[in-house]
């Protein structure tokens, strides 16, 4: 089930555990996974064509494809009435392919509240839409912290909001995948969707940071 929480209001610059530097994942890991998908290719469980094709469904996949969708929600309001109604069905209007997706929902961020997505059990996240995520989204400093200290840990990503924002942060799990949609940068009036979709990071789609200004 997912969750929300309030983040508190307090101003502090520890960079003690600072999420961006989260560790990479153990090299025991790495032979341990490589020694399973050996195992099921020598049983017959799947073949190796089967994970290449996987992998360059992957690589194919990127935040690109999310920004696309942030873009057109701020350029199109009735777009952006859908995207908030069902996010899937939103991508799909854009060529997405979300159908082996969890439910996605999207989530608008706005003057008076500011959202953060995290997984506390494990690393839930919506690859159809914005690829293979962060390390530091996996690794446990951010899964215990972002729940505890939100506005302390946005600090460490260098979001620093206003005390009056409030901070909602939402558990993603594997049956319900979160999008941000971060506010609209002022002075982007006129823009084509293009040229707004290059403000979109990634971080900002997940509500560690805000989009790029212009």
């Amino acid at each position: 089930m997912s969750g929300a929480h309030h983040g508190d209001h307090v101003h502090t610059h520890d960079h003690a555990h600072d999420p961006l530097h989260a560790a990479e994942p153990r090299p025991e890991y790495a032979r341990l996974e490589r020694a399973v998908r050996e195992l099921l290719i020598a049983k017959g469980v799947f073949t190796a064509e089967d994970i290449r094709k996987q992998i360059e469904l992957m690589d194919s996949r990127s935040p690109a494809m999310g920004a696309r969708i942030v873009a057109r929600a701020w350029v199109d309001p009735d777009y952006k009435r859908r995207l908030l109604a069902d996010a899937k069905a939103a991508a799909g209007e854009l060529g997405v392919d979300t159908s082996n997706t969890a439910t996605v929902v999207a989530l608008e961020n706005t003057p008076a509240r500011h959202h953060m997505v995290v997984c506390t059990l494990c690393s839930c996240y919506p690859k159809a839409i914005l690829g293979v995520p962060p390390a530091w989204y996996k690794s446990s400093a951010y899964r215990a912290r972002a729940v505890k200290e939100p506005r302390k840990v946005l600090a460490e990503f260098g979001t620093v909001l206003p005390d009056g924002v409030e901070i909602r942060v939402v558990d993603s799990t594997a049956d319900m995948r979160y999008l941000v949609v971060p506010m609209r940068p002022s002075g982007t009036e006129g823009w084509s969707e293009e040229r707004l979709a290059g403000l979109v990071g990634r971080d900002s789609m997940i509500g560690t940071a805000l989009a790029a200004a212009p």
